[in-house]
């Protein structure tokens, strides 16, 4: 345990988000995403943040690598690219598939056994190959299966029922919840269900970076250091081929980094600086090049960032503006002041 003191549970408000990246074309800002960002330093201190870090939210998968940790904790033994599958949201390649078997089949289990939705591949290419066979929908296929199949398997180690491992108050959501709060160092705000049916549990931005630093700092050998060893060394598996968040832990060395739907990204180096972001309107084309800026404002080389920064904008075939980062998150720029607002002038993309 971190602590034996935890901090209240974050407030359930609506978030107080600012503009975190701008859509310029012509010169003329066409469009605004908001959003909020933290970054910490290697103290664990908030070296910058934009608009709300405390309020109550969903961290969506970004949560995985915790709940991963939760169920080694458990006495889950998996390691390598397994232990990187049930702490992933992944494409729903034949590679995911098959690992999602073999872990079922460790636990003397069956695809019939998992609870999670039905669904097509989470992956584009896959998922419409996926659709040209006339495949169905499958629990399998769905890209938290890995998750799944390693919560059943934890339920199997510690003799708990399976039929209900989704209940919050079954034993083993009982432990994950224990690990949030653990992690983060607060209180859980609010439970609610995540897209495949497993409990989702309301933490601040602020903690979950702080879950992340202490996934990447912690001993080797630790169940926190073997969940965050098995998804760097098994980007892939954790995600997908041509997924962002496994070319950002490929380009950035010792970057653990973990993506969620609703435009939800934590990172952490081993250091313990790390970053969240969470895009008010769920945009991924401005969750991948915030986060990217987040870690350039940690410290982080931008030249290892330079293919997630930003995108050109085209006219007619040819550049005529972009989307990027607010000047607040510029490495070069002044820091964000302390009440979260950002600086940066009116029709500015950084």
């Amino acid at each position: 345990m971190y602590s034996s003191s935890l901090a209240d549970p974050p407030v359930v408000r609506e978030p107080l988000h600012v503009p975190v990246a701008r859509l310029v074309r012509g010169g003329v800002t066409e469009g605004v995403h908001h959003g909020s960002v933290v970054v910490l330093d290697a103290d664990g201190q908030v070296a910058l943040q934009l608009g709300d870090i405390e309020a109550a939210f969903y961290p969506r998968s970004a949560l995985k690598p915790v709940q991963a940790v939760a169920m080694v904790r458990a006495g889950l033994p998996l390691e390598g690219e397994l232990l990187s599958l049930a702490a992933a949201s992944h494409s729903g390649e034949e590679r995911h598939l098959d690992g999602a078997r073999r872990i079922l089949a460790l636990a003397g289990l069956t695809e019939d056994d998992l609870r999670n939705v039905p669904d097509l591949p989470y992956g584009p290419v896959v998922r419409d190959a996926w659709v040209r066979e006339g495949r169905p929908p499958s629990r399998l296929a769905q890209n938290c299966s890995g998750k799944h199949a390693a919560m059943l398997y934890t339920c199997v180690l510690n003799g708990w029922s399976l039929e209900d491992y989704l209940d919050p108050r079954h034993p083993l959501q009982q432990a994950i919840a224990e690990i949030v709060e653990d992690l983060t160092g607060q209180r859980i705000a609010r439970v609610s269900v995540d897209g495949c049916g497993a409990p989702l549990f309301a933490v601040s931005l602020h903690g979950l970076a702080r879950a992340a630093a202490r996934i990447t700092t912690a001993a080797p050998g630790t169940p926190e250091a073997r969940v965050a060893d098995a998804v760097r060394e098994h980007a892939e598996m954790a995600s997908g081929a041509g997924r962002d968040v496994a070319a950002l832990m490929r380009a950035v060395p010792g970057l653990l980094a973990k993506d969620g739907f609703e435009g939800v990204e934590v990172a952490a180096l081993p250091d313990g600086r790390a970053i969240a972001v969470k895009i008010a309107d769920g945009a991924d084309r401005a969750r991948v090049l915030v986060a990217a800026a987040a870690l350039a404002r940690a410290g982080v080389d931008p030249s290892l960032l330079t293919g997630f920064a930003g995108m050109p904008l085209l006219g007619g075939g040819r550049p005529v503006g972009s989307l990027g980062p607010v000047a607040a998150l510029d490495p070069a720029g002044p820091a964000a002041p302390s009440d979260g607002s950002e600086r940066a002038p009116a029709g500015v993309c950084a």
